[in-house]
C-alpha cells in the first residue's frame, strides 16, 4: 500500500478586521507566520506545508514572505476559503489535509501528529482537537484539523452556506452530514488558555510566550506554555475576555 501524501495547509491573510496584518506581526525578530512554519515543519508526519492566501492585493505581502523564505504558497478565493483549500489540496495532490490557521503561531507539532495518528487509526473522514468546542481540552491557538481529500471534495461540492464556505470545516462537524468524525482527548484540560492571535491583547500574550521560550531555550510544547502562563497570571488575563470561536457567526 502506497504512503498517503499528507499536506498541511495554513490559511493566512492580511485583511483581519480585528488585527490587520496579524500573521506578519513580528515577535523576536521573526514574523508570526515564520514562527508557525518553523514549528509545523518539526512534524514527523507532514510531507508538505503550503501557505494558502488570497488573490487580494494586500496579500502580496504574504506571497513575498513565502518567496523570501522558500515556502510553498497558493492563492485562491478570499472569502470562499473552502474553495481555496480544495484547489490548493488538488494542486499538491494531497490525500490527507491538515488544516491550520495563520493566527496560531504557537502550533505544536506533537499535537498535530497526534491528530494525524488519530485520524489514521480511527477510520474517519475528519479528526480535530478543538472542535466540537464544548468538549475540547486544548486551547484556542493549538487547533489542528485533519481530513481526507475525498471528504474535502464532497464538502466543496455540497456546502452552499456562506459561513460554511468561509470557515471550511463547519460542514464536517457542525451538522449531521454523514461525515465520520473524532476528537483528540487529553488527560489534562488545557482549554482555559488562549494563545491564538485575533486581537492586540492576544498579540501581547503570544509575544511574551515567544520571548520567554527563547530566553529559556525551550521549544514551547503545550505543557511548557501552560507553565509560563500559570506563573504569569497578569499576562494570561490580558486576553481572557475573548472566547473560543468568537466571531464565527459574524
Amino acid at each position: 500500500m502506497s504512503k498517503l501524501n499528507i499536506v498541511a495547509i495554513i490559511q493566512a491573510r492580511m485583511g483581519s478586521k480585528r488585527l490587520p496584518g496579524k500573521v506578519l506581526k513580528v515577535a523576536e525578530g521573526i514574523p508570526l507566520l515564520g514562527h508557525q512554519f518553523k514549528r509545523v515543519n518539526s512534524s514527523s508526519l507532514i510531507d508538505k506545508i503550503v501557505i494558502a492566501t488570497s488573490t487580494g492585493k494586500e496579500d502580496e505581502a504574504i506571497v513575498s514572505f513565502c518567496k523570501e523564505n522558500g515556502i510553498d504558497y497558493f492563492r485562491g478565493s478570499e472569502n470562499d476559503v473552502l474553495s481555496r483549500y480544495y484547489e490548493c489540496a488538488k494542486k499538491y495532490n494531497a490525500d490527507v489535509v491538515v488544516r491550520l490557521t495563520g493566527d496560531c503561531p504557537l502550533s505544536d507539532p506533537e499535537i498535530i501528529d497526534k491528530v494525524i495518528r488519530l485520524f489514521q487509526s480511527s477510520d474517519v473522514d475528519y479528526a480535530a482537537n478543538t472542535v466540537p468546542p464544548e468538549t475540547r481540552k486544548y486551547p484556542s491557538g493549538l487547533d489542528a484539523e485533519v481530513f481526507s481529500f475525498t471528504a474535502l471534495k464532497r464538502a466543496h461540492e455540497e456546502a452552499s452556506d456562506v459561513h460554511d464556505r468561509e470557515h471550511v470545516t463547519f460542514y464536517f462537524w457542525k451538522y449531521n452530514n454523514g461525515f465520520k468524525t473524532v476528537q483528540l482527548d487529553s488527560a489534562k484540560d488545557y482549554s482555559k488558555y488562549r494563545i491564538t492571535v485575533d486581537y492586540p491583547e492576544d498579540l501581547e500574550v503570544v509575544k511574551f510566550i515567544i520571548s520567554t521560550l527563547k530566553c529559556k531555550g525551550l521549544f514551547g510544547h503545550i505543557e511548557q506554555i501552560a507553565e509560563i502562563l500559570d506563573k504569569n497570571t497578569e499576562i494570561e488575563k490580558k486576553n481572557s475576555q475573548y472566547y473560543f470561536g468568537i466571531g464565527w457567526n459574524k
